[in-house]
Parts: structure tokens; sequence; C-alpha cells
């Protein structure tokens, strides 16, 4: 159900502009007058309205800030946007004082007015959330194709449910392999746009030359090999949810482009001059540190404040304590369902190798891992080596990338010093690296020169 929205203006014009602009994303009422304006919001107990400051009403009958302040008194978690005109702005911040939520001066953009309003249902949910907290998945649940069981997860789950009733943009971060797309997924799943498109492209996999046709489309004969017109993937997701997975890696010359898209929701396709309207809602994925992408002026600032309106960070699997065996369980029997595949099982060593590894491909890893070892076992006791994990005595203790690395890094520095008799200058030449580095790293792994 979309949330609920109560316009109070004494211009039926406005109102009827509105209701017809806002109808998609919310359940909309109206109201000409305050006691009708307050008898409507006892009635559908809205969770947002917009009120004209200056609502002219008869003698007998509240103005702008009397309905201000009785509705507030019904609901104090309401949120109240005042909608007034340049002239009037004082009056404005006056109803601040009161308890409005925010203001709006006339005349209405609607395309602004939706982000107001988006993110103050985001807020009442937040406030609601904590006064009345929303049962969490249950233990060991699916929620839309995602496993959550930890105390993490289950967080990050109740925050997917609250976002996604609104349409404010969302970032996604985590490394490669932790789920990001089937959280953007979840997203779209739980929104009101869950029965239009969820149109995915990787920036990252698809080729520059061709990265722009395939956003923004483009018209017949634009280009060379343009035989035929050609709809992007923005256009495609109208209506539905765009997701951007990499999208560090959108070339600098292409996030001018969607920065326009993001602040018009109008595209252009490529050799075409006719502005087209897209609403979509947009939801962007990284394995890098955005702030840091934009320091290093390869991401453009604006952008990244675009695309962060909520910061959703998935944990690595190796901080998802009890979750990685149940996960590894569960992916099992999912598989061995889907398939029809005969009966097979996690040994005990198993178990303790799955536990112990690092897992630095992350839930694709392991997901992969189970998959093959089901697949090309013929035992139906799955065992360490059928997961190409190496464990057991003759292994001594199983080793991840990082500890290899360093094993690997302390020898070469301790057989470098003793070549060159401590003579760091030297060792530093030899190995490439900066002295100050080699320094750190005879520290680190406290060698004795």
């Amino acid at each position: 159900m979309h949330p609920k929205l109560l316009i109070v203006d004494d211009e039926e014009i406005i109102c009827k502009q509105l209701k017809w602009g806002l109808h998609d994303r919310y359940e909309v009422f109206t109201a000409y007058e305050g006691n009708e304006a307050i008898k409507q919001f006892r009635k559908i107990k809205p969770d947002i309205v917009t009120l004209d400051v200056t609502l002219s009403s008869p003698e007998d009958t509240p103005n702008g800030f009397e309905v201000l302040k009785r509705i507030l008194a019904i609901d104090p978690y309401v949120k109240v946007i005042m909608i007034t005109g340049q002239s009037e702005k004082e009056n404005a911040v006056n109803a601040l004082h009161i308890g409005a939520h925010d203001y709006y001066i006339k005349p209405i953009d609607l395309q602004e007015l939706k982000v107001i309003l988006d993110r103050a249902l985001y807020i009442r949910n937040l406030e609601l959330e904590s006064i009345q907290p929303q049962s969490e998945p249950e233990e060991g649940h699916e929620f839309w194709g995602i496993f959550c069981k930890c105390a993490k997860m289950r967080k990050i789950m109740n925050l997917i449910r609250k976002v996604a009733q609104t349409d404010l943009s969302i970032l996604i971060g985590g490394e490669s392999g932790t789920g990001k797309e089937l959280a953007a997924q979840a997203i779209h799943k739980c929104s009101y746009r869950a029965d239009k498109p969820f149109v995915p492209i990787d920036s990252g996999a698809i080729p520059k030359n061709l990265l722009e046709s395939e956003l923004f489309g483009h018209e017949k004969g634009a280009f060379t090999d343009a035989h035929s017109k050609r709809i992007g993937k923005i256009e495609s997701a109208h209506e539905g949810t765009l997701f951007f997975d990499e999208i560090a890696e959108l070339p600098v010359y292409l996030q001018v482009k969607l920065l326009r898209f993001l602040q018009e929701k109008k595209i252009q396709r490529i050799g075409g001059n006719q502005l087209i309207p897209v609403d979509v809602r947009v939801i962007a994925a990284t394995n890098k540190n955005l702030e840091h992408e934009v320091e290093k002026g390869t991401f453009r600032e604006d952008i990244y404040f675009r695309l962060s309106g909520v910061v959703i960070e998935l944990p690595p699997l190796r901080e998802r304590g009890e979750d990685i065996v149940l996960l590894a369980q569960w992916l099992m029997e999912k598989y061995i369902n889907e398939k029809g595949l005969p009966f097979k099982r996690l040994t005990v060593e198993s178990l303790e190798a799955i536990e112990a590894y690092q897992w630095p491909g992350n839930v694709r890893e392991l997901e992969n891992r189970i998959k093959r070892a089901v697949a090309l076992s013929i035992d139906k006791n799955i065992k360490p080596k059928d997961l190409g994990i190496l464990y057991g005595k003759n292994c001594g203790e199983m080793i991840t990338l990082k500890e290899a690395t360093a094993k690997v890094e302390k020898e070469l520095l301790s057989n470098y010093l003793k070549k060159f008799n401590g003579n760091l200058s030297k060792v530093s030449e030899s190995l490439g690296i900066a002295r100050t580095t080699v320094y750190d790293l005879i520290k680190k792994y406290k060698i004795e020169k």
C-alpha cells in the first residue's frame, strides 16, 4: 500500500495538480479549508501533510497555523510540509518553531517536492521504528533470497524494508561477492515499484565505447552501426528501479550526463533532440570507497551526494559469525532441491574448514564452491577436498590469502636484510619500495635487523 498524503490548500487547482502528480507513489487526499482538513486527518491518519501557510478560511474555521497545531496534537509524528510563497517565508519559519517538518516555496516543482516528501516519510518511518520496532526477520530466515541470521544482517534487512518505502537514492557498499545486487533486488521487491522493471547495469563489464548507448539509447542513424532506434537501460527502467553496479567504473564524461539525468529526470538518446521524462528509483553499488574516489578526482562529488541518500554497507562473509556455516548448509539444501539431486551433507571437517576459511570471494565464492562440490562429489558426504579447501593434519593450519601474503613478505624482507647487512636503502631499492615502507614492515613483523 502507498503511504497516505493529505494536501490542504484553498486553491482547488493546486490540490488537483498535486494529486495527479503524486498519485503514483502516494494515496492522496485533499482538503480546501481548516475544519475539513482536521476531519480528514482524523479519518485517514495520513503519514505526510502539505499545508498552505496562508490557508484562507471563513471566520469560524481554523487558519493554517491552527490546523498545524491541531494535527500535531493528534499525531506528533506526522510530517507537515508548509507550502508558502516567497513573501510569506517568515510565516513558514514560524511554522517550523510550532512543529512543522519543513517548508517549500512556490512555484511548486513536482520533482523537488517528491524529494522533500520522500525524505519526510523516511524520517517518520525511522521515528516510528524507534518507538514501535518492526519484528525482525526470524533467525535463519530467507529475506528475498538473502540469508540473515546474524545481528548485522538482520539490522540491514530492517533498514532495507524501511528505505524501500521511499524513493530516496541508495548506495550499497561492500566487497565483491557480498550480495549487493541481491540487496538491490530486495529493496525493489519491497517497494511500490515491485511490479515494474528492475534493470541492472554493470558499469565495469560493458566496453566504454558502448556504455553511453547502453545507458541512454540511440536514434536510428546516430552513428555507423545504428541501423534502428534503441531504448537504453535508463529508459527501459521507467517506473521501476535502475541498479548501477560498480558505479565507480563509470567514465567521468558519462558521470556528467548521469548527473543531468539525476537532476532533471529526463534523458536524451544519442542522435536525438527530444528530452524524454523517465521516472526511476536509482540504486548504485560499489566495492570501492567513493569518498576516496572523489578525493582522487575519478568520481564526481555532486553525483556521490546525489546517489548516497541512504548508504547500506554489506559486511564481508568472514564478519558474519555463525551465518557462514548455516549459510553453507542453506545454500547446499537450496541447490539440491532446485536441481532435484540426491541428498548430500557436509562433514564435520567440512563445517570446521568453512568456519576457519576467510572467504575472500565472500558469499559468491561460498556458493560456487558448494555447487561444485555437490555436482562433482560421488560420495554423499561433502569433504573439505570436495570444496577445494586444504584442511586437516597433513596441511597444518589452513592459511588464508592474507596470511600467505604476510608470510611471503616477512621471508623476503628477512632474506634481503641479511643479504645487505641491514642496509635499508639497498633493501628498499632492490624490493622497489620506499625506505619508510621497509621500516614499517620491519616493525610490523618484528624482524631483527
